[in-house]
């Protein structure tokens, strides 16, 4: 049986990650400290869900602990490690950027220095669409020059992917960053849009609508995600490109990968599925764009096609919106 090391796990992606690897017969060793960013009740309930679901093993931990990653690695010798925790929260970067130096720079280098110690076979780290800064050309490509971050935290997850590089040419690991698009779905973050629009529509309380609802975000349906992530364990970073697409580094087996739907959607039409979803309307408030946010984003997912030979799953907004309202009802009520 493989083994996978999951940070993150009890997060909404990492949660639904190990779900889908549990499935499909892997052992799978979370770590996670169950942070108050958000309710941690939501994120053991998550673990529970696990520990029901296959050969789970949860340590309750945090990432930036020195050797602590390094110690579980040694014990438990995962075939994949895939490191998906972090500080979220461009906004939250602004008021704390501390949290994001801890979680995103110390926390990343424990994942490296661990892999160095007990190389896996394909070690897999999470980044951000956030990365792509100030770039205006659509859609955003993996070979696209990203020096431009808007928010600390998307500057930390740029350093993650340049941490990552160096340890990949360093000792020849190889070594996968997924940029990650708007990410929703059931078990979503509470800190997130579609759960605060779903509570205060439900609620008949107003919303906050920045850039006045022109905001286009590549929303991306959390259980299309991860089939990604998993089905692209099994394809590390070699020394050649798989096509003209290909972000391979030429000095190193890391790669860069987009994960998106591969459409610029408007939030107005996200509020609508909203609308549509819980029978509501909404009260908006429109406001201009905050600091650190960028006004659209949207993935060229070519790359990701070429990698896996098939395209990956695009759940349509309105119906991905449908699912996360029929979830939150069933845990919430409204």
């Amino acid at each position: 049986m493989r083994c996978a090391f999951v940070t993150g796990s009890a997060g909404f992606i990492g949660y639904h990650l190990s779900s889908l690897l549990l499935s499909r017969g892997w052992r799978v060793v979370g770590l996670d400290c169950l942070s108050d960013y958000y309710d941690p009740e939501l994120k053991r309930r998550r673990h529970a869900m696990l520990s029901e679901a296959g050969d789970f093993t949860a340590v309750i931990g945090d990432v930036s602990e020195p050797d602590l990653i390094k110690s579980l690695t040694a014990e438990h010798r995962p075939d994949a490690v895939i490191h998906l925790a972090a500080q979220a929260g461009v906004r939250h970067s602004i008021d704390a950027p501390r949290d994001y130096v801890q979680a995103n720079l110390l926390g990343t280098f424990e994942v490296l220095e661990a892999a160095r110690a007990h190389p896996p076979a394909h070690l897999l780290l999470a980044s951000t669409s956030s990365t792509y800064g100030a770039n205006t050309e659509m859609p955003y490509r993996e070979t696209m020059k990203a020096d431009t971050q808007m928010s600390f935290y998307a500057a930390t997850k740029k350093a993650n992917e340049v941490m990552a590089h160096s340890y990949a040419h360093l000792y020849q690991l190889p070594t996968t960053m997924f940029r990650f698009f708007t990410v929703y779905g059931p078990w979503g973050r509470p800190d997130m849009a579609l759960f605060k629009f779903t509570r205060s529509i439900l609620k008949g309380d107003p919303i906050d609508v920045y850039n006045h609802g022109r905001m286009r975000r590549d929303f991306t349906y959390v259980t299309d995600l991860v089939q990604g992530i998993a089905d692209l364990i099994d394809i590390p970073p070699g020394n050649t490109p798989v096509s003209a697409h290909d972000s391979l580094s030429p000095v190193a087996p890391h790669r860069i990968v987009n994960i998106g739907n591969g459409e610029a959607i408007e939030l107005s039409r996200f509020i609508d599925a909203i609308e549509t979803a819980t029978g509501k309307p909404a009260i908006r408030n429109l406001m201009d764009m905050q600091p650190g946010d960028v006004p659209a984003t949207w993935a060229d997912t070519t790359l990701l096609t070429d990698l896996l030979g098939y395209p990956l799953a695009r759940t349509r907004v309105e119906d991905g919106v449908q699912a996360f309202v029929d979830w939150y009802r069933s845990e919430y009520g409204g």
